[in-house]
C-alpha cells in the first residue's frame, strides 16, 4: 500500500518538527509526505528544508483549501492527514495498513487518540471515549473521527467531491470542515476503527481553530443541511433544531441580529423542505 501523508500548517514551526518526525519515524514508511504551508511568516520554510518532504507554499486560504491542495498534489491512492500540532505513535501506519489488508472492502478508517494538554495526558470522560461507531447516525451529534487518525482511499472521494467545484473539504466552512466530510463519506461507506491510541492530540497552545473559532454550531448546521435529502432526514432535522436552539440562546443574550436572522433563515428552509 502506497500512502501519501498531507500536513497543512500555518505558523506552527515550533510544533511542526515533532509532527514531521513522527511520520518519518513510522515503522511502516509513507511513500510521500506533503507539507502545505498556508502562508506562514515564521521559520516554517527553513525548518522544512531539513526533511525529505514535498513542500508547497501558498497565500493564506485556510485549512480546507490546504488539505484539498495536498490531495491534488498527492501521488498515491491511500491518504492520511496530520494536523501540524499532532504526533503519530510509531506503529500508527503499520496497524492501519494491516487493518485495511485484512478488511479490503473498508476504504475509510480511524484510530483512537491520546489527548495531551500542557504535556500531560488528559483522562477522557466516558462519553468522550471512542468505540466502533460505524454508522452515519453515530456521528451527527458529535463526530468521534479525528483528522489526524484517518486513513482513506481516493476512490471514495470521487463522488464526495462533486458537491462544489470538486472540493473534498468544503472551503466555505471556517470550522467543522472535517465533521462535514466525514458525514458525506459515511452516507456511502463503512468506517473501520482501530481501538488503540495511535496519535497524540496536542492542546493547550495558541492558534487552535477548535478553540478560536466562534459560532461553531453554525458550521455544524451548514454541514447537516446537506443531508436533508437523505434517509435520515428526521434525525438530521432534530439535530439542526437542537443546534439552532443553542445559537438563538447565545444570539439573544448578546443581541446578535445577524445570527438570529441566520437561525430564522434555516428554520424557514426546513419548513419549506418539509412541505415537499
Amino acid at each position: 500500500m502506497k500512502i501519501s501523508v498531507i500536513i497543512p500548517t500555518y505558523n506552527r514551526a515550533k510544533h511542526l518538527k515533532r509532527s514531521i518526525e513522527s511520520v518519518l519515524d513510522q515503522s511502516y514508511k509513507a511513500d510521500e509526505v506533503i507539507i502545505i504551508d498556508d502562508g506562514s511568516t515564521d521559520e516554517t520554510k527553513e525548518l522544512i528544508s531539513h526533511y525529505p518532504v514535498k513542500y508547497f507554499f501558498q497565500t493564506n486560504k485556510g485549512v480546507s483549501n490546504s488539505r484539498n491542495k495536498g490531495i491534488e498534489l498527492s501521488s498515491n491512492k491511500w491518504l492520511c492527514f496530520l494536523d501540524s500540532d499532532d504526533i503519530w505513535e510509531k506503529e500508527k501506519l503499520k496497524k492501519q495498513v494491516n487493518f485495511h489488508k485484512e478488511n479490503p472492502n473498508i476504504l475509510f478508517s480511524h484510530t483512537d487518540e491520546k489527548w495531551i494538554f500542557n504535556d500531560k495526558q488528559i483522562k477522557k470522560k466516558a462519553y468522550q471515549k471512542k468505540h466502533d461507531r460505524s454508522h452515519f447516525l453515530d456521528h451527527i451529534e458529535n463526530t468521534f473521527i479525528g483528522a489526524s487518525t484517518v486513513m482513506l482511499h481516493k476512490d471514495i472521494l470521487d463522488k464526495i467531491g462533486d458537491f462544489k467545484e470538486k472540493q473534498i473539504f468544503d472551503e466555505s466552512l471556517v470550522a467543522c470542515e472535517d465533521y462535514d466530510l466525514w458525514l458525506r463519506i459515511l452516507r456511502e461507506h463503512q468506517l473501520g476503527f482501530i481501538d488503540e491510541e495511535l496519535i497524540q492530540k496536542i492542546a493547550g497552545h495558541p492558534h487552535q481553530l477548535s478553540f478560536e473559532t466562534p459560532l461553531q454550531d453554525k458550521y455544524r448546521i451548514e454541514a447537516l443541511l446537506k443531508h436533508l435529502d437523505s434517509a435520515y432526514k428526521k434525525e438530521i432535522i432534530q439535530e439542526i433544531e437542537k443546534r439552532l436552539k443553542i445559537l438563538r440562546s447565545g444570539a439573544k443574550k448578546h443581541q446578535n441580529k445577524e445570527v438570529l436572522s441566520y437561525c430564522k433563515k434555516v428554520m424557514d428552509s426546513i419548513s419549506t423542505n418539509l412541505k415537499h
